[in-house]
């Protein structure tokens, strides 16, 4: 899977931009602020509709405007597609395959596949919980785009209830009786659709530990592939439970127990959204959460890792994810850059944004675009 061609309409600083791509590596080179990442944003953008960067849409739409385009001819297995995204800040998104109007722009998600190495990766070890959770559930929906529609109504299901709980907290006598009665109906909501989360979770770490060890041996120096670990710790005791029934049932009986606590704090204190991936570096004898104990070479080690891990499992699934390495080898000692190159360099496509051509490794040095004063040039 490759992106032929990538079209822009009021994304980020570009107006308009056609930028034609290939198999293989390229790399585009500018200062900082020039725009380079924006064109690797929009990629990566198409494949989950969601930014690395940013959490909303709005500052994805050119300053001055209030509609964005997101166009791009994708290659699979020899046949192109045409997939493009509107994005309309405070209304509904739009997305079209080979111009045709798709009913759900989520629909679109997971037809391009991509894996984004990114300096502010850092945070997934050193970040709060959010942080990791985030990462496990976009890799999730990238495998499984129907759990797009999960997340999505987990997240609904859970404002609702904590605006009851806040209700409730502060009710008295009837009212007060009105709004616990209710809550039963969201704890139902709440224990279905998280215990479908937290099962998807719970097979992905499972299925990403091993390519984990695998990774952090290739990018660490001297390590082995027992030394880095990861571990699901959900927000209570699952007692074996890994199905989404017996996970319902779980989550049932737990918010329930916590009732009294969750109602004089007024938030949902149960669930997915509470729970953490343990990142561990060590061996039997001795073994530490990478957060706090780890050295900054050590913790980019791991978060290089767990991309390079995520990128073999999506590549067993069947498809070769687009790569995009975004300004980090500026971020990495020469001997890091070039482990990390030459792992990445068999990839079907690598896209590279550097402030400096000298940043990209020999084993990348494939097309080249300079990004300057809002115009992408291809360099002969």
């Amino acid at each position: 899977m490759h992106v032929a061609h990538l079209t822009l309409h009021n994304f980020r600083s570009y107006a308009d931009l056609d930028v034609e791509l290939g198999p293989g590596a390229t790399a585009f080179i500018g200062r900082n602020g020039q725009g380079k990442t924006n064109l690797v944003e929009a990629i990566d953008y198409l494949s989950r509709l969601s930014s690395h960067r940013v959490a909303s849409d709005a500052p994805l739409v050119r300053a001055g405007t209030d509609q964005a385009v997101v166009r791009a001819a994708v290659v699979k297995d020899g046949r192109t597609a045409l997939l493009e995204v509107e994005l309309n800040p405070g209304r509904a998104n739009r997305a079209r395959i080979n111009k045709s109007p798709l009913p759900r722009p989520r629909e679109i998600i997971g037809l391009v596949r991509t894996v984004v190495f990114a300096p502010d990766d850092l945070t997934l070890v050193k970040g709060d919980p959010s942080d990791r959770r985030k990462f496990l559930d976009d890799l999730l929906i990238l495998r499984a785009p129907r759990l797009a529609g999960v997340r999505s109504d987990y997240d609904r299901v859970l404002k609702q209830r904590n605006t009851l709980l806040k209700t409730a907290g502060i009710a008295r006598g009837e009212a007060r009786e009105t709004a616990i009665s209710t809550l039963g109906v969201w704890d139902a909501h709440l224990a279905r659709v998280g215990a479908e989360l937290l099962a998807a979770r719970l097979r992905l770490v499972d299925d990403l530990r091993p390519y984990l060890g695998k990774s952090y041996e290739a990018v660490a120096r001297g390590a082995s592939r027992d030394d880095a670990e990861i571990d699901y710790k959900p927000s209570f005791e699952l007692d074996g439970a890994t199905e989404a029934g017996d996970l319902t049932e779980a989550l049932l009986a737990e918010l329930e127990r916590r009732r009294k606590d969750e109602l004089d704090r007024g938030i949902s204190l149960v669930g997915p959204h509470r729970d953490e991936l343990q990142l561990t570096l060590g061996n039997d004898d001795l073994r530490l959460p990478v957060k706090g104990y780890a050295s900054h070479g050590e913790s980019w080690s791991f978060a290089l890792a767990l991309r390079l891990a995520s990128y073999d499992l999506l590549r067993a699934d069947g498809d070769d994810p687009i790569l995009v390495l975004d300004d980090v080898f500026a971020e990495l000692d020469g001997e890091r850059r070039q482990q990390l190159a030459e792992l990445v360099a068999g990839a079907e496509q690598v896209l590279v944004t550097a402030a400096v051509a000298a940043d990209v490794p020999v084993a990348l040095q494939g097309v080249r675009y300079v990004v300057a004063d809002g115009e992408v040039r291809r360099d002969e």
